[in-house]
């Protein structure tokens, strides 16, 4: 705590050589007055730090941010996630339970940095939230939107019966699957191997179960496969798994075979399972579509 019990992170809000007092606005108070008053009712305000692009996030979109919550008058945040490089994605009406939190995340976009004053009723009520805060405490959030994904679709989509789901328009079934993708890749980039696994294979079922009405529609459902099976090799070599990676592998050459990921990928799975003859035979291929990529070129150097 500063002189005057101001704490630094507030300085700017309230003069270091006043001391609060009855007569006097606190530093929240104070903040109140430059922000903007999201509902009309005061109960959730807003200051944005930095602008955000993009639309606005959706109802019933996963976010992932980076949030800190403080009480008056406390240098530390009681509840903060920044000491996580991948916040995980959370459900927005399941998995945001601070009313105030979720109103002003669909306020924001994506790479917004903004700060929030919750009243009580936005926040942990009457009865606080022991021993993080008070009764009848208003709160500040400081909250970074890092990304966010439109679920709704893909809500609507699961909470139909196996034969409603066959009877779903086409454009709407692949912006599921790519709405998959998106959590997959996601997942594959905080290195959550496993639940990207899911999510990939999850889609591709999802493309196995259309049947397709002409053989137009058979080879685009088809083609839409493809980044599948090289995100799944992908994620099984991550997991160890070379068997299973050049299974998928082997499964993306059949829709596209002069496809350089795809040989590339049989080229490492046949690699780790010890096979130097075919590493070689597909790395070649992937040489001959692709001469001057790195990670092909000292691919093949390993094998010697």
């Amino acid at each position: 705590m500063s002189k005057n019990g101001v704490p630094p992170r507030l300085q700017q809000f309230y003069p270091v050589d006043e001391r609060p007092s009855p007569d006097r606005q606190s530093p929240y108070q104070r903040l109140a007055r430059q922000m903007q008053d999201v509902l009309g009712d005061g109960g959730v305000l807003k200051e944005v730090i930095r602008e955000g692009e993009g639309p606005l996030v959706p109802e019933n979109a996963s976010v992932a941010v980076h949030y800190s919550g403080y009480l008056e008058y406390a240098d530390r945040p009681f509840d903060t996630n920044c000491y996580m490089k991948f916040p995980r994605l959370m459900k927005l009406g399941k998995d945001v339970t601070l009313w105030g939190l979720e109103v002003g995340l669909l306020t924001m976009k994506k790479g917004e940095f903004s700060r929030f004053l919750f009243l009580p009723r936005y926040a942990y009520g009457r009865l606080g939230c022991p021993p993080l805060t008070p009764p009848s405490a208003t709160v500040l959030f400081e909250v970074q939107l890092i990304d966010f994904l439109d679920s709704a679709e893909v809500d609507d989509f699961f909470s139909r019966t196996p034969d409603e789901q066959s009877e779903v328009p086409l454009p709407r079934l692949l912006k599921v699957v790519d709405t998959e993708r998106g959590f997959g890749n996601r997942l594959f980039n905080q290195r959550h191997y496993e639940d990207a696994k899911d999510r990939y294979k999850q889609a591709v079922t999802l493309l196995k179960n259309r049947e397709p009405v002409d053989e137009v529609q058979k080879r685009d459902i088809e083609a839409l496969k493809l980044p599948f099976f090289l995100n799944l090799s992908l994620t099984l070599l991550r997991l160890e798994q070379p068997a299973k990676a050049l299974a998928y592998g082997k499964k993306a050459l059949e829709i596209d075979a002069r496809n350089a990921k795809a040989l590339f990928r049989c080229g490492q799975a046949c690699f780790e399972l010890g096979d130097y003859e075919k590493a070689r035979h597909f790395l070649v291929m992937a040489q001959a579509e692709k001469p001057f990529d790195a990670d092909i070129n000292n691919q093949l150097k390993k094998i010697g």
